[in-house]
């Protein structure tokens, strides 16, 4: 499944057509009214809102499917999502390299002892090595979501979701990615088309 990253106010007009969303909160002012409305709309949508729990419990009550929250942030916000049948991705983010195999198994481990239904490993990739040892978490039973940041990155993108992640984060347009070597929706579904002959 493909994830629409959406940090732009006047892109939450094509929501409806989209399976699932991320909302950068962090990245666009929304008010009580607008964030209540958002995630009460009958789309799965993911709750991002960098360092400032108070914006996600909004949405965690609005009716968000999950948060995404970096490793180590308030652990209320998972008590309450819990509460509320909202489930919790709990990321790690590395935007210098890939650490050495059994760090990365470390930081899976933390994210899963931190209560996380998902745990997310987004690492800059320098290296086709850096690919194979992300994509080698997914040898697990446990949900994780693996993220090749950087132009190297784009095959982990692509393969992630075809071997075990949940899902793969994709830009609506080009001009509009939220992090580095990001693809477009369009792009990730004319290369799965060519590759399985699936249009999601």
């Amino acid at each position: 499944m493909i994830c629409v990253s959406i940090a732009n106010k006047e892109d939450l007009k094509v929501l409806k057509s989209l399976e699932l969303a991320e909302i950068r909160m962090d990245k666009m002012d929304l008010n009580d009214g607008e964030i209540k409305e958002l995630f009460s709309m009958p789309v799965k949508l993911i709750a991002t809102c960098r360092g400032n729990s108070k914006e996600l419990l909004k949405a965690i009550h609005a009716g968000a499917a999950f948060i995404d929250i970096e490793l180590g942030e308030d652990k209320e916000i998972i008590t309450a999502a819990r509460k509320q049948g909202c489930k919790v991705i709990v990321s790690h983010h590395d935007f210098n390299g890939t650490p050495k195999r059994e760090e990365l198994e470390s930081i899976v481990e933390k994210c899963f002892e931190a209560k996380a239904d998902i745990a997310k490993i987004a690492c800059k990739i320098n290296s086709e090595e850096d690919n194979a040892r992300l994509l080698g978490l997914l040898d697990s039973e446990k949900e994780i979501i693996v993220v090749g940041m950087g132009g190297k990155g784009k095959i982990t993108r692509i393969i992630a979701p075809l071997i075990g992640s949940p899902f793969t984060f994709a830009a609506l347009e080009k001009g509009k990615e939220t992090a580095e070597g990001q693809m477009t929706l369009d792009e990730m579904k004319k290369i799965y088309n060519i590759m399985v002959g699936q249009n999601d």
